[in-house]
């Protein structure tokens, strides 16, 4: 395995002094070196994955150095645009390397919504004409192919892919310590949340769900309470979309709410659907989003939500109210309220990072769960 140390100082090394992406899973040791490790000028967790690649473009205009973005496969469709119309040698030609963990590789058991993405993902980057390769396993080999993807990037003035597969890196020889915070065990966990939201959102409402822990969870609570779980919609792959799913189907429906569920990153992936979500959404849809401050699923790195008053945002948007709780006991007041104001409507709920070791998954395929939720709605 890759020490994250020895690979980030090799990089150092080699001229590559700005690091940007979105966290994910399969470099979640490399992600929190670069966290616990590099100074805030050197590194920026960014809002989505096209973002990250600005980011890199920005840089070189200013220092004429390549950048390393990271990112996992599943979000490489949010770079498509900027690496083909900015960063691609026949338009600006900007040198950055892409270090892309690899989901659903050929050959690798991974979920559902990676298969594809897995298998396509070398087609894709011929198709798109980048030069890329395979981060190899072994120090000293991975720290050459990383010197060569550099060394192309900077000469050919273009964007060079690394494919990084599962176990590629161990964790450093001293694990970060995470910063402290004496709020965080006052806040519910998000799985407590959860459970008393959807009870007082009651049988009948339609949920659609986002991506990572919460879908999972949202799916075991329902196991575990004999509950059908038909009209929930599991967003299991696509982060960032679960708001604009839920917004479609509330133009659809002519009475019943719709509740998004939704993760603060996730949110601040795609903020501006919230824009949309206040001009187009109807009376019946509530978004509520789960704040943890992190990227839960991949390893707890933190988001920019902190500089972010949530309630005050989408108001600000145009949501016809929003508030924002921390404890449980305000929340049946709270969903009352926005139920009173109709929406669109937003509630913010502070909970605090982590889930359950033993957390289970959807045991439905994404196809089967959609023909469950679609046979339920259509017949009510």
């Amino acid at each position: 395995m890759i020490d994250p140390a020895q690979f980030v100082d090799h990089l150092l090394e080699h001229g590559v002094r700005f690091f940007t992406g979105v966290p994910d899973s399969l470099l979640k040791h490399l992600c929190s070196h670069i966290m616990s490790e590099l100074p805030r000028e050197a590194h920026v967790i960014a809002a989505n994955e096209g973002a990250a690649v600005g980011l890199a473009i920005g840089h070189h205009l200013r220092s004429g150095e390549v950048s390393l973005v990271y990112l996992q496969n599943s979000g490489f469709g949010n770079t498509v645009n900027p690496l083909l119309s900015l960063a691609d040698h026949d338009v600006y030609g900007v040198p950055m390397v892409l270090l892309v963990g690899w989901r659903g590789q050929p050959g690798v058991k991974d979920e559902p919504q990676h298969v594809k993405q897995g298998r396509v993902m070398e087609a894709l980057l011929e198709a798109m004409e980048l030069p890329w390769t395979v981060l190899p396993r072994e120090q000293s080999q991975a720290a050459e192919t990383m010197r060569t993807a550099v060394d192309t990037a900077r000469r050919e003035s273009c964007p060079y892919v690394v494919l990084v597969e599962k176990d590629s890196f161990g964790p450093p020889p001293t694990a970060p310590v995470a910063a402290s915070d004496a709020r965080t065990p006052a806040l519910p966990t998000r799985e407590e949340a959860l459970a008393v939201l959807v009870d007082q959102l009651g049988e009948h409402t339609i949920n659609v769900s986002t991506t990572g822990m919460l879908s999972r969870e949202l799916f075991e609570y329902r196991e575990r309470t004999g509950q059908s779980g038909e009209r929930d919609f599991l967003t299991v792959g696509g982060m960032g979309h679960a708001s604009s799913i839920a917004m479609g189907v509330a133009m659809s429906e002519p009475e019943r709410e719709v509740w998004c569920l939704d993760g603060d990153g996730a949110a601040l992936m795609h903020l501006g659907t919230l824009a949309v979500i206040a001009d187009h959404g109807r009376n019946t849809f509530f978004h509520v989003v789960f704040n943890n401050g992190v990227h839960d699923s991949v390893g707890g790195q933190p988001t920019s939500i902190g500089v972010v008053d949530l309630a005050a945002t989408a108001r600000a948007l145009g949501y016809r109210d929003a508030a924002s709780v921390a404890t449980l006991d305000e929340l049946p007041a709270r969903i009352a309220e926005l139920r009173a104001a109709g929406g669109p409507a937003l509630l913010e709920l502070h909970v605090r990072p982590g889930n359950r070791p033993d957390i289970g998954r959807p045991t439905r395929t994404p196809a089967q769960s959609k023909q469950a939720f679609m046979t339920a709605v259509q017949r009510e």
